[in-house]
């Protein structure tokens, strides 16, 4: 996308934002009324109980154009119907996309009463056609070479609450690829990367979480502060020996109305012999978006990132955001020369009382992308 389409994008977004506030103003809003009852409609429509479903028409530069559904059920416990008990989560999603990727997934985020416990989930079977440009902070788009995998993922966690806000528990992890297609002569065609010849990881570990956030979809305060380590190695199943540390910091900030600011410092560092799909790697629609997903990978990495969110109108809301990042083969070579820097904004609509969001990113960084989801990212 060139610099005039980025600059009328950017307008035409803006011009449309600039409007809507401008209808909260006016003495007769009924237009804009029926506007935003129709979308409301809308949404009551395919929220059906509990279950909200979306028909995706999704696009990022991951997956091109892709098709499918998502859907998410929020819900709690029959034995937990106080308002104190957060509610707990059944996101299902199937795409399949223009890069002939198919993509199935289900996840259960489980809360017991009263915020003692809780369960994560998640399964993901997939056919994924990707790209990979080696290892490396200084890698190119012009070193990227097409692979495809069918892989299998599996995780579960439970954390049982150990004191005010703070959560401890167990970790297991699964995960096995099946390379099928690789370009001839490339760096994976010729078998010295790690993990180019396929992976079975299986990994048990530990999770330490302290949640203070005052809600799980929509934070306006608190902090969710989370270290995890995980290590896979044969004697539980898993042909590559490695470990892996993650340190993730959140920070919500209520400013003046419902203008929150938000912020994030992300790192995860690995040890041993890591296949490439999992080590530390930066870009895609959760970690700097307007890069890649894997584009840049090492042995660790950084990112910080940050947001601002502000209402517009009614459901409707906006969000401003920022990253920077980079990715070493050791801590040594992390420097502030090094780093990479994204940014964008993107369009927020309410979906429910409990805060779920839609969600529609237009970012920039070493590309132009655009990204759908449900839920915000940090």
């Amino acid at each position: 996308m060139g610099k005039m389409k980025k600059k009328l994008l950017l307008s035409i977004l803006l011009s449309g934002l600039y409007m809507c506030s401008l209808a909260q103003q006016q003495k007769n809003p009924k237009p804009i009324e029926k506007l935003f009852d129709t979308a409301d409609k809308m949404v009551d429509f395919i929220s059906r109980g509990s279950w909200t479903i979306i028909p995706a028409v999704t696009y990022s530069p991951e997956t091109s154009l892709g098709i499918g559904g998502r859907g998410i059920k929020v819900f709690k416990p029959k034995n937990t119907p106080d308002t104190i008990t957060r509610p707990s989560t059944l996101p299902l999603t199937f795409l399949y996309t223009l890069n002939r990727q198919a993509i199935l997934t289900g996840e259960l985020n489980l809360w017991r009463k009263d915020n003692q416990g809780f369960l994560n989930s998640r399964l993901a079977l997939s056919d994924y056609p990707f790209k990979f440009s080696g290892i490396g902070q200084n890698v190119t788009v012009n070193q990227e070479e097409h692979y495809a995998t069918k892989y299998v993922y599996f995780h579960l966690h439970y954390e049982q609450r150990i004191a005010r806000g703070l959560y401890l528990g167990p970790r297991y992890e699964f995960r096995t690829d099946h390379i099928y297609e690789k370009e001839p002569g490339g760096l994976l065609d010729e078998g010295n990367i790690p993990g180019s010849q396929g992976q079975r990881l299986s990994g048990i570990g530990g999770v330490l979480n302290y949640d203070t956030r005052n809600n799980i979809f929509q934070p306006t305060g608190g902090s969710f502060h989370s270290l995890s380590y995980m290590a896979f190695h044969s004697f539980i199943g898993s042909n590559f020996d490695f470990g892996q540390t993650i340190f993730d910091f959140r920070k919500y900030q209520a400013l003046w109305g419902k203008h929150v600011l938000v912020g994030q410092a992300w790192l995860s560092f690995t040890n041993g012999r890591a296949p490439f799909q999992h080590v530390s790697l930066i870009g895609g629609s959760d970690v700097m978006r307007g890069y890649f997903e894997g584009r840049y990978r090492d042995r660790h990495a950084m990112v910080y990132q940050t947001e601002y969110r502000l209402p517009i109108y009614r459901n409707l809301g906006l969000v401003l955001f920022g990253s920077a990042g980079q990715v070493a083969p050791a801590l040594s070579d992390f420097g502030w020369g090094r780093f990479r820097f994204g940014g964008g904004m993107g369009i927020r609509y309410k979906l429910n009382k409990e805060g779920l969001n839609f969600r529609l990113d237009f970012a920039f960084g070493d590309q132009s992308a655009f990204y759908f989801g449900l839920n915000e990212v940090i």
